[in-house]
C-alpha cells in the first residue's frame, strides 16, 4: 500500500509539470497578445517547395493560393514523389515547375523534401518556404515568411491551423479546438516572452544555408518536430510568426482522420520519450533557455491523452483514499485536474468561441476516451513510418 501511494504522489507531480506549462503558455496567450512585427527586411529570393504524394484533389487549390504571391524569379516546385496518380500534370497545367521521384525503399515526406532541395543547389534561392499539397496560404504570407526569415536568421513558422469539414461532426470539431490550441494557443504565449516554437510541418521558412545542409532524408513520421529540435540545438530556434497563415481541412472519413491523428500523436509522444531527457540535460549544461523551453513545450501531450493520464491518476488516488484514508496524492491530481480544466475553459473563452460550443466542448471528455485505442497501439503497435493520411475524394 505505502509503494501504491509513493507511485501515485510521484505520477501526479510528475503530470502537474506538463499541465502547469499549459496552463502558463494559455495565460500568457490571453493576457499579452503577440504584436505583429514590423518586417523592414528587403524581400529575398525564393523557392516555394510543396512535396507531394498523391495530392490530385488539391494540388491545384495549393498551387493557386502561392503563385500570385511570388515575383519574377522566385520558384514554386511540386515534388511529386512515388505518385501514381494524375498529381504532376495537373500541377504542371496549373503553373507549377514539378520534378518526380520514384523510390519505393525510401518513403515519406523528408526524402521528397531533401530531393526539392537537391534540386534548387544549381540555382539556389536566399529562402526557402515548405508547403504541404493540401494546405491554403493566406495573403501576403509568404513574403512575410521569407523576411522574418531574412531578418531574424532563423526558421520562421507560420500560423497552420485545421478546419473543420462543412457538416462536421462533433469529433472533428473537438479536433479542430484541440488543434487550435496547440498551434496558435500554445505557441502565442511563448512568443510573449521571445521563446521558440515547433515547426509544424507546412508554412515554415528556412534560410538556403540553414536548410541545405539539414538532415532531411529520411522516412520520420513527425520530421518537423525533429527539424525544429536541430535546429534549437544550434541556436537558431524556430520563430512564431501569426501574421502569415496557412490552413488545411481535416479529413470527412474516419479512415482519414484516424490515421492522420495517429501519425501526428505517435510521432509526438515517440520524439518527446526520445528527446525530452536529452533536451533537458543538455540545455542546463549549455545553459541554452530556447532549448530548455523547447523541451517543456514538447512533454506536453496532446490534450485527449493528458486528460485521460490524470483522471485514471484521480480515481486511482480516490479508491487509495476509500481504503486507507491517505489523500495527498488525491489532493494532488485534483489540482491538476482544476489547473488543465481552467487552461482549457480560458482557452476557450478567448479563442475557441468560434470553433465549437460550450456545450459540445463537454462532450471532450467522451471524446478523449475514444481515442484510448490509439494511445494503447504506441505500446502494443507504434505507427513509426511515414504514411500518408487517406484524403477525401
Amino acid at each position: 500500500m505505502i509503494f501504491f501511494e509513493i507511485l501515485l504522489n510521484l505520477l501526479a507531480v510528475v503530470l502537474l509539470v506538463p499541465v502547469l506549462v499549459l496552463l502558463i503558455q494559455v495565460l500568457l496567450s490571453v493576457i499579452f497578445k503577440v504584436k505583429p512585427r514590423q518586417l523592414r527586411m528587403r524581400r529575398p529570393s525564393i523557392a516555394v517547395i510543396i512535396p507531394a504524394h498523391n495530392e490530385q484533389v488539391l494540388i491545384q487549390s495549393t498551387i493557386t493560393s502561392i503563385l500570385s504571391q511570388l515575383n519574377q524569379g522566385d520558384r514554386l516546385i511540386v515534388v511529386a514523389d512515388n505518385c501514381t496518380d494524375a498529381t504532376a500534370s495537373i500541377a504542371r497545367t496549373a503553373g507549377a515547375e514539378v520534378v518526380e521521384r520514384f523510390n519505393q525503399q525510401e518513403r515519406g515526406k523528408g526524402y521528397a523534401l531533401d530531393f526539392g532541395i537537391l534540386h534548387c543547389t544549381q540555382n539556389p534561392p536566399e529562402v526557402v518556404i515548405i508547403v504541404d499539397a493540401d494546405c491554403q496560404v493566406g495573403a501576403k504570407s509568404i513574403y512575410r515568411l521569407a523576411a522574418a526569415c531574412l531578418e531574424f536568421s532563423r526558421p520562421v513558422q507560420a500560423l497552420y491551423l485545421m478546419k473543420s469539414p462543412a457538416g462536421a461532426g462533433l469529433k472533428t470539431r473537438i479536433a479542430e479546438f484541440a488543434w487550435l490550441v496547440k498551434n496558435l494557443v500554445r505557441p502565442s504565449g511563448y512568443a510573449v516572452l521571445g521563446l521558440p516554437c515547433q515547426l509544424m510541418g507546412t508554412g515554415m521558412a528556412f534560410l538556403w544555408k540553414d536548410i541545405s545542409s539539414a538532415n532531411l532524408a529520411s522516412g520520420h513520421i513527425v520530421e518537423d518536430l525533429k527539424l525544429g529540435i536541430d535546429f534549437c540545438r544550434t541556436g537558431r530556434p524556430p520563430l512564431f510568426l501569426p501574421q502569415a497563415s496557412v490552413t488545411s481541412v481535416f479529413p470527412i472519413s474516419a479512415e482519414g482522420l484516424t490515421g492522420q491523428r495517429t501519425r501526428w500523436e505517435h510521432g509526438h509522444l515517440g520524439v518527446m520519450l526520445s528527446e525530452a531527457p536529452d533536451l533537458f540535460t543538455e540545455s542546463i549544461c549549455k545553459k541554452n533557455t530556447s532549448l530548455l523551453a523547447l523541451a517543456f513545450d514538447l512533454i506536453v501531450p496532446p490534450l485527449a491523452l493528458l486528460t485521460l493520464s490524470i483522471a485514471a491518476i484521480f480515481i486511482a488516488s480516490a479508491a487509495l483514499y476509500l481504503f486507507s484514508g491517505v489523500t495527498l496524492p488525491l489532493w494532488l491530481s485534483l489540482t491538476g485536474f482544476c489547473m488543465l480544466g481552467f487552461a482549457v475553459m480560458l482557452a476557450w473563452s478567448v479563442f475557441g468561441r468560434q470553433v465549437i460550443s460550450l456545450a459540445s466542448l463537454c462532450y471532450a471528455p467522451i471524446y478523449a476516451l475514444l481515442k484510448i485505442p490509439v494511445y494503447l497501439n504506441f505500446l502494443v503497435k507504434r505507427q513509426v513510418n511515414w504514411v500518408r493520411a487517406k484524403r477525401d475524394e
